[in-house]
């Protein structure tokens, strides 16, 4: 069985990826997040995947594929990252109330022989948002380490998130259908 080296300190992805059964070890990757100039939107996360993976230079065991990914929300042109402070992340989700936006994924696969990358797209639609029931999922201080500034899997999509079309696991940081899939297919390859 394939052991997964996640390169991640995200709680959530841990705990998706060892839901699918597989062996989880968190490693160390530490790398500075830039993004190059003209990279169009849909490619960003699966850029600064690649970027995560690159930059592990521990060797990779026969029977074990290292995970990298990064997933940003797309609203009206504007990337939005996790936000640094309360009134960024109030002013993230007033932006997002009433609207549609898009979530990406990106994932890097690599094991000691090939490499995969791919990109995942999830649509959002929010319904409208009192400012109180902004407030009240602001001050629970949950959503700081989440892009966007929200996770859906918490009070806020609950009670915010009017419908989504593609993967509700993307949304969440890893896009577990097709991760699978690719796993599958990389562990035939080798």
């Amino acid at each position: 069985m394939l052991t997964l080296l996640l390169a991640s300190k995200s709680p959530r992805r841990r705990q998706l990826l060892s839901q699918l059964g597989f062996p989880v070890r968190i490693v160390d990757v530490d790398v500075e997040e830039v993004v190059a100039p003209g990279i169009s939107t849909e490619y960003i996360a699966s850029s600064l995947a690649l970027l995560k993976s690159k930059g592990y230079t521990s060797p990779i065991g026969a029977d074990e594929v290292l995970v990298t990914a990064d997933t940003i929300v797309a609203h009206k042109g504007e990337v939005l990252g996790k936000p640094h402070n309360r009134q960024q992340a109030v002013s993230m989700l007033r932006s997002l109330s009433g609207d549609r936006h898009t979530v990406y994924t990106g994932v890097c696969l690599r094991n000691s022989r090939t490499q995969v990358l791919f990109t995942e797209k999830t649509e959002v639609v929010f319904r409208q948002l009192s400012n109180d029931t902004i407030e009240h999922y602001v001050e629970q201080g949950t959503c700081f380490d989440k892009a966007g500034a929200y996770g859906i899997q918490e009070w806020i999509g609950m009670v915010g998130v009017e419908r989504i079309e593609g993967c509700f696991y993307n949304v969440m940081g890893l896009p577990l259908s097709r991760l699978y899939d690719e796993l599958r297919q990389l562990s035939c390859r080798s």
